[in-house]
């Protein structure tokens, strides 16, 4: 069992930055691919960026949505994930889960995920 704790979510301004951390315990941190989904009222879950395990290279994967303004890490060491978000949107408004899996790099395929936080809210205003 893996348990995940989300914390940084909140209300922001349209540009402002944010960052949203995800911390684990349980099972060995280091053998889990990482991520972060969100959901928007009346929209799908939607995958927004993944991290690989430290042995395949730490390989990352954003949505399109997202290039270039997200950017995920993880610290192994302190089974800490993060996810700093820069030039928000409106868009981006949504309830942001950490989410954590086993694959030899990660899926986009949010439903293959086995471990969830409870979520932090992200709300970015005009």
């Amino acid at each position: 069992q893996v348990q995940l704790v989300e914390s940084g979510g909140g209300l922001v301004q349209a540009g402002d930055s944010l960052r949203l951390s995800c911390a684990a315990s349980g099972r060995i941190f280091s053998i889990y691919t990482m991520g972060w989904v969100r959901q928007a009222p009346g929209k799908e879950r939607e995958l927004v960026a993944a991290i690989s395990i430290p042995w395949s290279g730490g390989r990352t994967y954003y949505a399109d949505s997202v290039k270039g303004r997200f950017t995920i890490s993880r610290d192994n060491a302190k089974n800490t994930m993060f996810l700093q978000m820069n030039s928000l949107k409106l868009e981006d408004t949504a309830v942001y889960f950490c989410v954590a899996g086993r694959f030899s790099t990660y899926s986009v395929q949010v439903a293959e995920y086995d471990y969830w936080g409870q979520g932090t809210q992200v709300t970015v205003s005009s």
